[in-house]
């Protein structure tokens, strides 16, 4: 088992073979499925890897199952908590139900109401606190040391970096010769996790994390050489909201080693992606997911010839955000 005390350099592509066996039969081996329409238009091969699949609705529940499956039986009876920006808490949520704990999710106000409710069908107890990820953490942390929960990290956690790994083991698996994935880039758990899973298969693959122009903690925090704060503003990509933790022990340093460039979107080429992918598509998912094409369309990256792989990471967006994004689209 992975050492949570340990520096990111611990987990390891074995550490990642080692959570896929633990999360085999219920996380989902999502389909990649390559779309006709970006392929043509970049004169490339452009897979999509529909982590909407998950039976949580996105990618955090390989993490959070790879997190809850490795603790004691002791331990689940007294109960998991976290702080989420939305899917992580679906993704505690379903994976505690699974497992048999109780799951406590302190989330922000400025999580939107759909992705609550989703987490509330899933039989877990939902807090809102504050108007960030830092203030809900204030609460989680409160129902550890009160309450002797265990908190699931969101992001910051090797086995949770583990956890959402497996995605790219899958992906060379699927494509061999992959020269490109595009990710977005949050918290770094899931750019790291692939990061560290198609560069130890292959250290040719180029990782390109994609963040929203503003509030991104993890882009402030590298260009600071330290973990820092930053401001949580409301965006169509909701998902990647959140800070990275200030004693933050792992994801900054494994973002800063596994990634190969990165890439700021706008909320007008956020919303032409989603719309994109309605329309084109025919997949309704959240802005977060889309945040790769969005990259490929604003920064006119050139990627001909290439075999590029975008991780297409939830699908918990409610009908204001995405009205929002159409609206934009249509100035």
């Amino acid at each position: 088992m992975i050492n949570r005390a340990t520096p990111q350099s611990a987990v390891t592509l074995h550490d990642i073979y080692l959570a896929r066996a633990r999360i085999a039969g219920q996380a989902v081996r999502t389909p990649l499925v390559k779309s006709v329409s970006l392929s043509e238009r970049f004169e490339a091969e452009v897979y999509l890897k529909l982590e909407t699949l998950q039976p949580s609705g996105a990618f955090k529940l390989r993490g959070a199952l790879n997190a809850i499956a490795a603790l004691d039986e002791a331990t689940l009876e007294r109960g998991v908590t976290t702080a989420s920006t939305g899917n992580h808490g679906r993704a505690v949520a379903w994976a505690a139900s699974r497992l048999g704990a109780r799951a406590i999710i302190c989330v922000s106000g400025l999580v939107p109401a759909n992705k609550v409710a989703a987490i509330e069908a899933l039989g877990a107890e939902v807090r809102t606190v504050g108007r960030s990820q830092d203030d809900a953490f204030v609460e989680a942390r409160r129902l550890v040391a009160e309450e002797g929960m265990t908190l699931i990290e969101p992001f910051d956690d090797p086995l949770i970096v583990a956890g959402q790994g497996t995605i790219g083991l899958e992906l060379m698996e699927d494509v061999p010769e992959l020269d490109r994935v595009l990710i977005g880039l949050s918290g770094g758990g899931l750019l790291g996790g692939i990061g560290r899973a198609v560069r130890g298969i292959n250290p040719r693959v180029r990782v390109t994390g994609v963040s929203m122009m503003y509030g991104a903690a993890m882009i402030e925090s590298l260009a600071n050489g330290h973990p820092v704060e930053v401001e949580e503003v409301e965006t169509l990509a909701d998902s990647l909201g959140g800070g990275i933790g200030l004693d933050n022990r792992c994801t900054w340093s494994l973002v800063r080693e596994v990634m190969s460039d990165h890439h700021q979107v706008s909320e007008r080429a956020i919303a032409a992606a989603m719309v994109h992918f309605l329309e084109v598509e025919k997949m309704l998912v959240e802005g977060a997911a889309v945040v790769g094409l969005a990259a490929l369309e604003e920064h006119a990256i050139d990627i001909r010839g290439e075999k590029v792989a975008l991780i297409v990471s939830g699908n918990g967006v409610d009908m204001a955000t995405w009205q929002r994004a159409r609206g934009m689209t249509d100035t």
